[in-house]
């Protein structure tokens, strides 16, 4: 399993507002371009997001399901691709002034379940370090937005 943490300088519910807002995780998923709820109900389960990759002239276009989310607190992920789909855990815990999310991350089916190695956990958490990171400069810059600067 990829695990990677980060303490991010917000409240949980200002995380939970980023996490929650499908239109956003092109802002801070790397290799995302560009993601859209489905149906409008991000992030209930079953709920659906879609979203394109671009990697150079490469693009793909996926889908990710919401299979639990408990609000403020736990958002649980499917990302379905053509090789197989994964498990995406956020943990959102109040932290003093701030947040602590946690990100766990495995592989559920088809050939990348079959691939997955210490290597590849390794390149995981490296994307997930890049994606907290990202998550938290999309939660100040909202934070920014909505309230002003502190």
């Amino acid at each position: 399993m990829a695990q990677w943490n980060r303490l991010i300088e917000a409240p949980p519910d200002a995380v939970w507002a980023v996490l929650s807002d499908g239109r956003s995780y092109a802002r801070f998923v790397v290799g995302t371009h560009e993601s859209w709820e489905q149906d409008g109900q991000w992030p209930v389960p079953g709920a659906e997001l879609g979203y394109i990759l671009k990697l150079g002239p490469w693009s793909y276009r996926g889908r990710t399901l919401s299979r639990l989310c408990e609000p403020i607190h736990r958002l649980e992920l499917e990302v379905q691709t053509d090789v197989g789909s994964a498990r995406v855990a956020f943990r959102i815990e109040p932290w003093g002034d701030g947040t602590l999310v946690l990100v766990d991350e495995h592989p559920l089916r088809g050939p990348a379940a079959r691939w997955h190695n210490s290597a590849v956990d390794a390149l995981t958490r490296w994307r997930n370090r890049k994606i907290l990171d990202r998550l938290a400069h999309v939660v100040a810059s909202t934070r920014e937005q909505t309230h002003g600067r502190a």
